[in-house]
């Protein structure tokens, strides 16, 4: 092949798909995969594998997936881009290729794997040479599992991923996915009818805001595509290229100058929104929030702490009233390890009545999900700080890394309560028949009150000190400058914790 032949096979390959397939997909707001590369990536970086894969099929241009090596802010990483003007992106088997052998490669540096998903799934009439054999799609799976943990995987999704190609997502630390546009399913609208009986459309089964806020499949609902990539920079900026790296750190930044003491209520029946505390608490617009529409009775995200990188964790009244539902326990369990696998040290930030009780949420498995929340916490050997901010109630101590849990720390602030449950239910708990049993309804509430302050002196913050139950009481105003001082002291822990291959996890 002379160079003029060569010029033009890489010219059609460049160019993807029809004009018709570019027109439709620009008309939904929808980028081509060769510019949400070159937005994502540091200008003239990437450099492209596969470029001929089936290149000399009608119509096929690099198989439909793009995928190379590339930098984001200076630093290395895989990058894994479906072409939808391609047959809608889907795979063949030199598709399948192309994605495994990235992540291998990825796997392989130890750099970051960036998937940019926008595919109809598999092509069926190509089934028997990319589903079934030792390097068909199920291996993609496969290698994905065996880098997850070890490099970051981030995937940002633009429109449909579907039937076996909703793995590849499933499989990331974090999925970014553009509203009206992303999808996620098994089975389509069509399949869905045949097999079940059930109508309904794709954006209601598996659309962003479903996934984002009602699966948690989806960890950011995003505008534009634009945003989605934004999230994918922003996110690495938080984590490090591989394991044994620890994270990025910063410009040491000043708080916001929130005044903390002020922002939580005195009383426990009055809700705050955690989120503000934490803004108020780390380096000024450092706070990441992540799944912020799901389970949102427990807050979590990434922060920094005089530039240093933290996971928080916190119970936020203004939803549910911070009690840890079953969602709640999966997204801290699946953020904890999260944290756990990149060395990002945890801050727990506790004000929760505890886990759900009755019989709707017994059926979920509460049990299960609380206890899979507490193994999370219990097998991470991070730095772990746990601060009482207002109570910490029941197994809710438990799982917000309270003292049995080996955390570095247990501070709480001087009007934090620890205890069984709070003094109301306390009380109904032991002398609701003593109660039931005075008629004078003066006599019932002195009664009632003189056994409340009972069991608040019982509790008092003070006393558990005494018992070394907490570590210090800190005033809102100190808590910053106690948290950076103990994180850097914990930084250089010894991380070994059982003798083991693995636990067996309760999911």
């Amino acid at each position: 092949m002379d160079s003029d032949a060569l010029a033009q096979v890489r010219k059609r390959v460049l160019a993807g798909g029809a004009e018709r397939y570019h027109a439709a997909n620009a008309a939904k707001g929808k980028l081509f995969a060769r510019e949400r590369i070159a937005l994502l990536a540091d200008e003239g970086s990437f450099v492209e594998d596969g470029i001929y894969a089936n290149s000399l099929a009608d119509g096929l241009p690099a198989d439909g997936v793009i995928t190379g090596v590339a930098r984001i802010d200076g630093r290395d990483v895989c990058v894994m881009a479906n072409d939808s003007t391609v047959k809608a992106g889907s795979w063949g088997a030199r598709t399948v290729e192309k994605i495994v052998r990235i992540i291998e490669r990825a796997y392989q540096l130890s750099i970051p794997m960036i998937y940019l998903v926008d595919s109809a799934g598999a092509r069926i009439t190509d089934q028997v040479d990319l589903f079934p054999g030792r390097r068909g799609a199920g291996k993609i799976f496969h290698t994905q599992v065996r880098a997850s943990g070890a490099i970051p995987q981030i995937c940002a999704l633009f429109g449909p991923s579907a039937a076996g190609g909703a793995y590849i997502p499933a499989f990331c630390d974090v999925v970014a996915m553009v509203e009206g546009n992303a999808s996620m399913y098994l089975g389509s609208d069509r399949m869905v009818e045949m097999v079940t009986g059930e109508k309904t459309t794709l954006e209601a089964m598996g659309g962003a805001r479903v996934h984002c806020a009602e699966s948690g499949v989806g960890h950011f609902l995003c505008k534009t595509e634009r945003e989605a990539l934004d999230v994918v920079r922003t996110y690495l900026s938080y984590v490090p290229s591989n394991w044994t790296q620890q994270p990025p750190a910063a410009a040491v930044a000043g708080p916001s100058g929130a005044d903390l003491a002020a922002l939580v209520p005195a009383s426990e029946r009055q809700a705050f929104d955690m989120r503000k505390y934490v803004k108020g608490l780390v380096d000024e617009n450092s706070f990441f929030e992540i799944q912020a529409l799901w389970a949102r009775e427990l807050t979590v995200g990434f922060a920094r702490l005089d530039g240093e990188v933290v996971g928080v964790l916190g119970n936020n009244s203004m939803f549910k009233g911070g009690v840890l539902f079953v969602d709640s326990a999966d997204k801290a369990s699946r953020f904890v390890q999260l944290c756990d696998a990149f060395n990002i040290p945890l801050l727990f930030l506790t004000d929760v009545p505890g886990f759900m009780v009755g019989s709707a949420v017994e059926k979920q498995g509460i049990i299960r999900h609380g206890a899979k929340m507490i193994t999370a916490i219990s097998e991470a050997t991070v730095p772990k700080i746990c601060v009482v901010v207002r109570k910490a109630y029941g197994a809710g101590l438990y799982a917000m890394a309270g003292p049995g849990f080996e955390p570095d720390a247990t501070i709480a602030l001087p009007t934090a309560k620890i205890a069984v449950m709070g003094a109301e239910a306390a009380v109904n708990a032991v002398y609701a028949n003593k109660i039931a049993a005075i008629e004078d309804p003066d006599a019932r509430a002195a009664f009632v009150a003189e056994r409340r302050a009972e069991y608040e002196r019982d509790i008092d913050i003070m006393r558990l000190a005494s018992e070394l139950v907490v570590d210090a009481v800190v005033e809102p105003g100190d808590l910053r400058a106690e948290l950076i001082r103990r994180f850097s002291a914990a930084r250089g822990k010894d991380r070994s914790f059982s003798r083991r291959r693995h636990g067996v996890t309760p999911v």
